[in-house]
């Protein structure tokens, strides 16, 4: 475990005393998965997250028994958009880190590192910022507390992923408790010269710009109008910071303002931002493992409009049209725990969606999660066989 003393904002002292807990010795392969038969129908499953009732493994699991028990062949691919689950959908030897929580509380944070020491890819750190500063971590009821919270933790997760012999980090930026531009990270990492040789690529879903980050995200983490305004007078003080220590202006980046700036004092660290779904798709190879398919089933916790825009069912519907343009057509199911009215009335071209709120109830949508994903599955395999 990490010695609290010898962490940054957890009391003085140097960084080299944390330590790095290690919870399983061998990475996973997300990339390794079943061939499909031409003799068998074969389905994909990647699907995102459920929040609050299944992780997306659990839902992934789900519709390929059913397909199973069906007599199909299938793939479990969960999926993240960057946001929390990453660590799910890229899998990798398990990790702990002992670092400074959104509260200055101390959490134990999880990460990630996919590949060996003698491998052919350099060592591959996959970082949640959620684990360090989410706002799962804070206390309930209420625990909000928007212009305190710190990603100062998530920089001790950095240079703990350095240390341990990592040379490339993917940041998931999704459920953050905080919008302090990432300053508290920032801080913990010193300067850009501490991460050199490492590669910092974050995922993220949104393209909020940074000195927006208070407005678009503050109230939803519990800021008063008052404060929206004093978090963003604070955003462009902490952008002119980080123009000035590194010369690189982040007010004007795509997705800057991703889990409250924490993406823009990435960049100024030295990273680069990438959509979360076609990052994930491309390390999980889930182009090529959609090429032998009969059917795509994806799904996630709700769906509406912006489920189409960088999350995970408009990305598996998109992969699947371009598999379909090209003369081989890839038919897509969504299941939801909820579905707006239009999208249930008029669901996008190739998509059939279903609400498991709308057919079985709220009650039951939440309690029977699981059972009722694998009972839709199964019913719609009939009408999908090839």
């Amino acid at each position: 475990m990490a010695e609290l003393a010898d962490a940054p904002g957890l009391g003085p002292g140097p960084r080299k005393g944390v330590e790095v807990r290690v919870l399983s010795p061998a990475p996973q392969s997300p990339g390794t998965h079943p061939v499909a038969s031409s003799d068998v129908p074969h389905l994909v499953a990647a699907p995102d997250k459920f929040r609050g009732t299944a992780s997306a493994a659990e839902v992934a699991a789900t519709m390929a028994d059913a397909a199973r028990t069906a007599g199909w062949t299938a793939d479990e691919v969960p999926m993240s958009d960057g946001g929390e689950g990453l660590l799910v959908a890229l899998g990798g030897a398990r990790y702990t880190t002992v670092v400074t929580g959104p509260l200055f509380t101390p959490v134990e944070a999880e990460w990630r590192m996919l590949g060996t020491p003698d491998g052919e890819e350099p060592l591959t750190a996959v970082v949640e910022m959620s684990r360090a500063a989410g706002r799962a971590l804070l206390p309930r009821p209420r625990g909000e507390d928007p212009v305190r919270a710190t990603t100062a933790g998530v920089g001790q997760l950095l240079l703990a992923a350095r240390d341990a012999g990592a040379r490339r980090i993917v940041i998931g930026c999704g459920g953050s408790a905080t919008t302090d531009g990432g300053l508290g990270a920032y801080e913990a990492v010193g300067a850009p010269a501490a991460l050199q040789g490492v590669e910092l690529v974050v995922a993220c879903d949104v393209t909020t710009r940074f000195n927006d980050a208070a407005k678009v995200f503050g109230p939803q983490k519990g800021a008063t109008p008052a404060q929206v305004a004093a978090l963003g007078v604070r955003l462009v003080d902490v952008a002119a910071r980080y123009r000035q220590e590194t010369g690189v202006d982040v007010t004007g980046v795509p997705g800057g303002g991703a889990a409250g700036g924490l993406a823009g004092a990435l960049v100024a660290l030295g990273a680069r931002i990438e959509p979360g779904f076609d990052l994930v798709a491309g390390m999980v190879g889930l182009p090529h493992r959609l090429e032998g398919a009969d059917l795509a089933v994806t799904g996630e916790g709700h769906l509406d409009p912006p489920s189409f825009d960088g999350k995970v069912p408009g990305g598996v519907l998109a992969l699947a049209r371009a598999r379909s343009a090209q003369g081989n057509d890839l038919p897509v199911l969504c299941i939801a725990g909820g579905v707006d009215a239009s999208l249930l009335a008029r669901p996008p071209q190739g998509l059939q969606v279903v609400s498991l709120t709308a057919r079985f109830g709220r009650a039951r949508a939440r309690a029977e999660t699981l059972s009722l994903i694998n009972l839709v599955t199964t019913e719609a395999l009939a009408r999908f066989c090839p």
